[in-house]
C-alpha cells in the first residue's frame, strides 16, 4: 500500500511521486500487488490521470465519514469530491482497477446515514470497502461518540456484501489498508464467481 499525507503544498498534489512510486515498485517486484491511497488531488483531472497511468490494482480514497458529519470531521475534503474522485480514477482506466473507500464508525453517524454512505460509493462504482471504529488521535480531533460492538460492525458487513460490494473488511481494528492483498485476490475471486453465475 502505497500512501502519503495530503501534499496540498504541491501544485500536482504528489501525483508525480506516487507515479514514480508506483513505477519503482512494481520494477522492483512484477508480481506485486499495488495499492494506492491517496488525497483528493483537489478534484485535479491531470494529476488524478498521471496516476491511473501507473496502473495500480487498487485505487483507494477514503470517504471517512457520513455526508453530514464530512465538514467536522475532514478539515478540507467534501464529500460529492470525494466520490466525483473514485469514479473518475475508474473511468479512466477503462473499470480496470478496484476502487476502494473507507468510513469510521463512532463518530455520532446513524444507521440511515452509514446505509447511506454504501448506497453512495456503490452508485460511484466503488467494490471493495472498509469499515472500522474511529479513535481520537489528539485532543484537537473530534471526539469518540460511540464505541460500536464487533457484532454492529458484523451486521454492516453483512448489509454492504448484500448491497453488492465485492469485498468488505468490516471490524472494530479494520483499517484502510487491512489485509489489502488478501482482500484484493478474494475480491478477485468473487468477481470471477460473478461472472461465471451470469453466463
Amino acid at each position: 500500500v502505497i500512501t502519503a499525507v495530503a501534499r496540498d503544498d504541491l501544485r500536482d498534489g504528489g501525483a508525480e511521486h506516487f507515479k514514480q512510486t508506483i513505477e519503482a515498485v512494481r520494477e522492483a517486484n512484477p508480481e506485486i500487488i499495488i495499492e494506492v491511497l491517496v488525497p483528493d488531488f483537489n478534484d485535479r483531472d491531470w494529476a488524478l490521470a498521471m496516476v491511473m497511468e501507473a496502473r495500480p490494482h487498487i485505487f483507494n480514497h477514503n470517504l471517512e465519514t457520513v455526508e453530514r458529519l464530512t465538514p467536522l470531521v475532514r478539515s478540507r475534503a467534501q464529500y460529492q469530491r470525494s466520490l466525483t474522485v473514485l469514479k473518475k480514477a475508474k473511468a479512466m482506466v477503462n473499470n480496470k482497477v478496484a476502487t476502494k473507500s473507507g468510513i469510521m464508525l463512532g463518530l455520532g453517524e446513524r444507521h440511515e446515514e452509514i446505509l447511506r454512505a454504501m448506497d453512495d460509493l456503490l452508485e460511484h462504482d466503488v467494490t471493495v470497502l472498509t469499515m472500522g471504529q474511529y479513535l481520537r488521535p489528539t485532543p484537537k480531533h473530534a471526539e469518540v461518540r460511540e464505541f460500536v460492538t464487533p457484532q454492529a460492525f458484523d451486521a454492516y458487513g453483512a448489509i454492504a456484501r448484500a448491497k453488492g460490494f465485492l469485498q468488505v473488511a468490516s471490524s472494530p481494528l479494520t483499517r484502510s489498508s487491512y489485509h489489502a492483498g488478501d482482500d484484493f485476490r478474494a475480491m478477485r475471486a468473487a468477481r470471477e464467481a460473478q461472472l461465471a453465475k451470469a453466463r
